[in-house]
C-alpha cells in the first residue's frame, strides 16, 4: 500500500504542554493494559471458534455441533484405550528410563522438563504474552537498574528534553498517515518564524485512520479535573470503536479512553466482569457505532460533548465525561460523512451523508425531523460560515460547492435553494476550508491533485490561485486557527507528505485580500513561502508534473467561469 495522509488538524497555540511527558508505565497502568488486551484476545478466540465451527458444519454436511464433539470424544477414547493396552509392557522401562535422567542444579529453577506443557490454567493464558513486560517496569530509572552499566549522563537528558519542547509561538498539527500497510498519527511541531516543520512523536493506530478532532478536554485521565483545559485527540478509523489519545504524553501503549464497544458494555448491571462477553453486534443500535467511524465533531461551547458520524448511516452523540454514548440519531439513510456544529446555536448540528442531503438537527430534540437541503451527488463534506451563521457550505463528489441560507431550509429536501453553487473542481471536492480570520477566504482540494484559493463576495465567488503541491490526490486542506498564522494552510494527499504553504506570500492573494495582508516595512514583495518534510522513503505512483514547484495560474478579481447561476439549473 502506497504512503498516504487521510486528513489532518490543527492544534491552536497555547494547548501543548511545553514538555511532553513520557509514559510512565507503572503497575496502575500495567493492570488497566492487561485487562483490555484480555479483552481483546477473548474477542479473538470466540472469532476463531465461531468460524471453525461454521466451517466443520459446511464439512460436514450441516452435522450438529454436539454430536460431532460427542463423535470425535469416543474416537479418542478408543485410541487412547488401545495405546494403553500395548504399551503397559514398556511403561515401567520408561518411567525408569526418565527416573535415571539427572537434571543439573543450576537449571532445575527453570523447570524445562515442562517447558512444553499446556497450561491448564485458563485465566493465564491469554495473558501469557503479558508475562515479561511487567517486569519492564520494575525499575523507574535507570540509576536503580543493575543490568545498565552504562549510566544517563545527565547532559543527554537536557538534550533530549530540549528536543521535545514545544515553544507557545509553536502550532501542532496532526496527519492521520497509512504507510506500508501500518496506520499512526503523526504530530508535526510547525515553527513558524524558523520555516521548519517536523514530525514531533507518532501514535500507533490499529486501523486505517479516516477523521481526526483535536480536543481541548482531559478524558479519563487520572489525577486531573474531568473539564480542565487539556490537549487530545480523537481518532475515527476504518473500525467502528473511537480512540482517544493524550497528545502531551509520548510513547503511550494504548489509549486513554474509547469510545465504542471494546470501551463499554463489558460490565454488568454490578460492575462486574462478565464472563462471556456478547456477540459483536453488526445491526446499528444506540450504544455504539457498528460500522467505519468517518466524521467527527466537537462541541466548543459544551467541551464534554463529541459528535461522530458512521457509515453505519447513524451519529452518536459522546459523554466524554463517561465515555458513554449520550444519543444515538438515525435520519440519514446511507453513511454520514461530515459534521459540523453551530457557532452561536451550540446544539445545532450540521450532518452531511451519502444519501445526497445536508440536515440542520436540534441534538436536543432526538425525535424530530430534521431540516435539510438536497445536492446533486454525494456530499463530501459540510462547513458553517464562521462570519455569518446563517449559512453553511456543502461539497460533493461531482466538485461542486453549494452556498446555502439555513433560513430557507425546509423537511423537503427537493424543495431546497441554494444561494449561489460554484463548479470548483472536475473531480470530488474531498477537501475545503474556510478561513476563520479572514473573511470570503475559501480552499478547496479535489482528487484532481489541485487545490484552488477563492475570494468570496457578495456577487459571488472567484478564483484567486491554483496550484498543485505534488502530495498527489489532495485529501486535507485546512487553514491555521491563529490569527498570527491566519494566512497559512495545510495540504496533504496521497503521496503522504504534508506542505504548509504561507499565502500571504502569493501576489493573486496579496491582491484579493490586500488591506489584511501583511506587509514588509522595505516595501519589497515576499518571496513565495512552502515548508514541507522531506521525505526520501515516500513511495507513489503518481506521474511527476513538469514545471517549477510554486508556479500557479490566477484570476484575480474576475468572477470564475464555471460558476453556475441558480437559475441556469
Amino acid at each position: 500500500m502506497a504512503s498516504m495522509i487521510t486528513c489532518t488538524t490543527w492544534v491552536p497555540r497555547g494547548f501543548a504542554a511545553p514538555f511532553p511527558t513520557k509514559y510512565n508505565f507503572d503497575e496502575e497502568e500495567f493492570e488497566r493494559i492487561a485487562a483490555l488486551a484480555k479483552l481483546q484476545l477473548d474477542d479473538a478466540k470466540e472469532d476463531l471458534e465461531e468460524a471453525e465451527a461454521e466451517a466443520e458444519e459446511e464439512a460436514n454436511g450441516g452435522e450438529s455441533k454436539a454430536s460431532k464433539k460427542k463423535d470425535k470424544k469416543e474416537k479418542k477414547d478408543k485410541k487412547k484405550t488401545k495405546e494403553n493396552k500395548d504399551g503397559d509392557d514398556d511403561d515401567d522401562d520408561n518411567n525408569n528410563d526418565a527416573s535415571d535422567i539427572e537434571i543439573d542444579e543450576d537449571l532445575k529453577e527453570y523447570d524445562l522438563e515442562h517447558y512444553d506443557d499446556d497450561d491448564e490454567d485458563g485465566d493465564g493464558a491469554p495473558m501469557a504474552m503479558f508475562g515479561n513486560i511487567k517486569s519492564l517496569a520494575y525499575y523507574e530509572s535507570n540509576e536503580d537498574d543493575p543490568y545498565i552499566t552504562l549510566k544517563d549522563d545527565p547532559e543527554d537528558e537536557d538534550e533530549e528534553r530540549e528536543d521535545l519542547q514545544i515553544l507557545a509561538t509553536d502550532n501542532l498539527l496532526l496527519a492521520a498517515k497509512v504507510e506500508d500497510e501500518l496506520a499512526h498519527l503523526e504530530v508535526y511541531v510547525y515553527e513558524d518564524a524558523a520555516d521548519n516543520l517536523y514530525v514531533h512523536h507518532d501514535i500507533m493506530l490499529p486501523a486505517i485512520p479516516l477523521c481526526v478532532e483535536w480536543l481541548d478536554i482531559a478524558v479519563s485521565k487520572p489525577g486531573v479535573d474531568k473539564d480542565a483545559t487539556a490537549n487530545f485527540v480523537a481518532i475515527g478509523t476504518m473500525d467502528p470503536d473511537i480512540e482517544i489519545w493524550d497528545l502531551d504524553t509520548i510513547d503511550c501503549m494504548y489509549p486513554n479512553a474509547i469510545l465504542g464497544q471494546a470501551g463499554s458494555g463489558h460490565d454488568d448491571a454490578d460492575g462486574k466482569k462478565k464472563k462471556k462477553k456478547k456477540k459483536k453486534s453488526k445491526k446499528a443500535n444506540d450504544e455504539y457505532h457498528v460500522d467505519a467511524v468517518l466524521a467527527l465533531a466537537a462541541n466548543r461551547k459544551h467541551r464534554n460533548l463529541l459528535a461522530s458520524g458512521s457509515a453505519d448511516k447513524t451519529i452518536k452523540l459522546w459523554d466524554l465525561h463517561t465515555a458513554k454514548c449520550a444519543r444515538s440519531y438515525s435520519y440519514h439513510t446511507d453513511k454520514v460523512c461530515s459534521l459540523a456544529w453551530h457557532a452561536a446555536e451550540s446544539t445545532v448540528l450540521l450532518s452531511g451523508s451519502y444519501d445526497r442531503t445536508a440536515a440542520l438537527a436540534d441534538m436536543r430534540a432526538p425525535g424530530e425531523q430534521p431540516l435539510r437541503v438536497g445536492v446533486e451527488s454525494d456530499v463530501e463534506q459540510v462547513r458553517w460560515d464562521p462570519h455569518d451563521p446563517n449559512y453553511f457550505y456543502v461539497s460533493t463528489e461531482r466538485g461542486i460547492v453549494h452556498f446555502f441560507d439555513a433560513r430557507a431550509a425546509s423537511k423537503d429536501p427537493s424543495a431546497s435553494k441554494t444561494v449561489w453553487k460554484l463548479q470548483a473542481h472536475d473531480e470530488s471536492i474531498s477537501s475545503f476550508d474556510l478561513n476563520t480570520v479572514i473573511p470570503g477566504f475559501m480552499a478547496t482540494g479535489s482528487t484532481d491533485r489541485t487545490v484552488k484559493l477563492w475570494n468570496i463576495t457578495a456577487e459571488g465567488p472567484s478564483m484567486v490561485v491554483s496550484r498543485d503541491f505534488d502530495v498527489g490526490k489532495v485529501f486535507s486542506t485546512a487553514f491555521a486557527p491563529d490569527k498570527e498564522v491566519a494566512f497559512r494552510l495545510a495540504v496533504a494527499g496521497s503521496k503522504g507528505t504534508v506542505s504548509i504553504w504561507d499565502t500571504s506570500t502569493n501576489p493573486g492573494v496579496r491582491k484579493a485580500f490586500g488591506q489584511k495582508v501583511p506587509t514588509r516595512a522595505d516595501g519589497e514583495e515576499v518571496e513565495d513561502r512552502l515548508v514541507a518534510v522531506d521525505d526520501d522513503e515516500s513511495s507513489s505512483s503518481d506521474e511527476e508534473e513538469d514545471g517549477e514547484e510554486g508556479e500557479g495560474s490566477s484570476a484575480e478579481g474576475s468572477q470564475d467561469g464555471d460558476q453556475m447561476d441558480e437559475d441556469e439549473d
